[in-house]
């Protein structure tokens, strides 16, 4: 960071360096692996590789720089040939890592790792696109950091790197110089975060209008959106009070028709009402608040999954075991074994052998 706040290689939103020396492109570099897949790939190159001048002068640079040696091939088996290397990847003003194979994942090229180091410790911007987050926990990047990916990669990721500060829910995340982004779609929500970071609103607005996609999405990866608290919706809906009359109650059978009474409205003018404020079904309200009652009581208590699905509404650990895996893509298991490990090592207990 400079002296006003901008970070290393940035420029102002008129495209002139603070010191007044002409203007120059903001290097993006994007670290190519063999492997690599073709969408996260194609994002940069559509948001940062395509001349935009007549937006703002001048554009980005963008280079593809090889992370390995040999030719390379995306998932898609496209042949990609650039003359840039891991020399350029550590020069550039930005840093992208995208979506990488698993071999990748597990097992990222040392020179790929030196470089992100190298430009990580010049203050350059550094990037992640999807499953790209492994390489930066890799190189160590993230310890102590908050970071994001794919959704898929939750407990799996969570369990490799327990020095970072996992977000599930995020389709991008910030934490200083160092950006993560969401499985697929959220690698253009998080470029196009930093056109506006670097830009301004408007320009990437005009980004967004050509590539004929959301300028910015609200919310995060749906698979872990939590519900609305009740002081965030409108008094006059009286739907506050009979959530947490239910939240009350998730152990308990809950029907629409019960709730709309609890609320004192027709059962469809409360369902469509709760449509109206919350975005979903009061059905699939419940189940959701039954999955969170039970991730926590999975998290903080020492109870046998029998026990968490009577406790939570589902009746049966057969139940249980159906709805959380598919409204988190793990068993109650693999979700204690990693959860409550995380929590009781930050906590500095012993971690239970359950």
């Amino acid at each position: 960071m400079d002296d006003n706040g901008t970070p290393a290689g940035v420029t102002p939103r008129d495209g002139a360096p603070l010191d007044g020396s002409p203007a120059r492109p903001h290097v993006v570099a994007v670290a190519v692996t063999d492997g690599a897949t073709n969408f996260e790939l194609a994002v940069p190159c559509e948001v940062f590789g395509i001349d935009r001048s007549d937006v703002v002068d001048p554009w980005y640079e963008l280079r593809l720089c090889a992370a390995e040696p040999g030719p390379l091939r995306t998932s898609a088996g496209l042949t990609l040939s650039t003359r840039h290397g891991l020399e350029d990847l550590a020069e550039a003003d930005t840093v992208v890592v995208a979506a990488c194979p698993r071999r990748v994942q597990l097992d990222p090229p040392p020179g790929l790792l030196d470089a992100l180091r190298a430009a990580h410790a010049r203050g350059r911007r550094i990037v992640s696109l999807c499953s790209g987050a492994y390489v930066l926990a890799a190189a160590g990047l993230l310890d102590g950091r908050r970071a994001t990916t794919h959704w898929m990669n939750t407990v799996d990721f969570a369990h490799r790197f327990p020095r970072v500060t996992y977000d599930p829910s995020a389709l991008y995340v910030q934490d200083g110089t160092v950006f993560t982004s969401a499985g697929t779609g959220a690698a253009i929500d998080l470029c196009l975060h930093l056109v506006r970071t670097d830009h301004g609103s408007a320009v990437a607005n005009e980004v967004a209008r050509r590539m004929v996609v959301p300028p910015h999405r609200e919310g995060g990866q749906t698979q872990y959106a939590k519900p609305l608290p009740p002081r965030a919706l409108r008094r006059e809906e009286g739907l506050g009070p009979v959530l947490e009359w239910a939240r009350e109650r998730l152990h308990e059978p809950l029907t629409v028709a019960g709730m709309a009474r609890q609320a004192r409205l027709g059962e469809r003018t409360f369902a469509r009402r709760f449509r109206d404020t919350l975005g979903t079904t009061p059905l699939q309200w419940i189940l959701r608040e039954r999955v969170l009652l039970a991730q926590e009581l999975l998290e903080t208590t020492d109870d046998p999954v029998e026990s968490v699905a009577h406790r939570t509404g589902f009746g049966n650990a057969a139940n249980l075991r159906r709805h959380f895996g598919r409204l988190t893509t793990v068993s109650p298991q693999t979700y204690r074994h990693v959860f409550r490990h995380r929590s009781a090592s930050a906590a500095g207990r012993p971690t239970p052998e359950r």
